[in-house]
């Protein structure tokens, strides 16, 4: 029986790459995006329309959520996977003149889409009866001070507390709940059009000499909703090529800009 995953943020970054993991593998997938066209673009790439169905959705918004629940049952029958990997890098500056408006947006969509996503997950997987996965994308920021901007950093360590409390809840359903934390990973997020920023942490801080890529984290997202880690639940998966090793203070070192200037980042 293959298995069918929702992934959200699918349009690009480590969401595309947990999608076509899973695609590759032989499974289904119902990805999402807020951008329309980023997404359809997604599906296309993947090349298996029996296989991969796309809706718009804002993460933060219930019916939206819950749409994609019921899309994977409709569509494939069944739900096994969900992949609540939506994000973005939210609001940055000194705490002192950020506005609430852009602390609120941050965590509307980093934090309540995992709650949204994992509600009605479980909700489908409860009444399947067979067990399922859930699979949070946190970050190495939300494990110590200095690895991002104050609000992501927060969402993040959020994020991580919700898998461990919601793993605790959902195990007697078996339903295994685990967050994967990438440190400095080489997408549009992190970078925001300034590729050298991710080689400076690489040739200065990171031990792993090899620059972080979208892949390496859907390798550990897909492998923590596999039997393979039937028995790993309730636990935040470090992949950072040792950043958290060697302590990263990533917002002094590279990202002063961020401590002077004030706003919100969408991607």
């Amino acid at each position: 029986m293959s298995s069918v995953a929702i992934v959200t943020g699918a349009g690009g970054g480590i969401g595309f790459e947990i999608a076509r993991t899973c695609v590759a593998a032989g499974g289904s997938v119902v990805m999402c995006d807020l951008n329309d066209e980023r997404g359809r673009h997604a599906v296309d790439e993947l090349a298996a329309p029996d296989r991969v169905h796309f809706e718009r959705v804002d993460v933060s918004d219930e019916p939206g959520v819950e749409r994609l629940a019921e899309a994977a049952m409709r569509r494939f029958g069944r739900l096994d996977a969900m992949f609540n990997n939506a994000g973005i890098g939210g609001a940055f500056g000194p705490i002192t003149e950020q506005s609430v408006e852009d602390w609120d947006t941050t965590f509307a969509v980093n934090v309540r889409s995992v709650f949204l996503g994992t509600k009605h997950a479980a909700r489908v997987m409860i009444e399947q009866g067979s067990g399922g996965a859930i699979v949070n994308t946190a970050s190495i920021a939300g494990m110590t001070g200095g690895g991002g901007p104050q609000a992501y950093s927060a969402t993040k360590a959020a994020v991580i507390s919700l898998t461990r409390t919601t793993a605790v809840e959902l195990a007697p359903h078996r339903i295994r709940v685990n967050a994967v934390c990438p440190g400095a990973v080489y997408t549009e997020l992190l970078h925001r059009g300034r590729p050298e920023q991710t080689d400076r942490w690489r040739e200065e801080i990171q031990p792993w000499p090899e620059r972080g890529q979208p892949e390496m984290i859907a390798d550990v997202a897909t492998w923590l909703a596999s039997d393979a880690a039937r028995f790993v639940t309730g636990e935040a998966v470090t992949a950072d090529g040792g950043l958290m090793a060697a302590t990263p203070r990533l917002m002094d070192h590279d990202l002063p800009h961020l401590q002077r200037m004030t706003g919100i980042a969408y991607g």
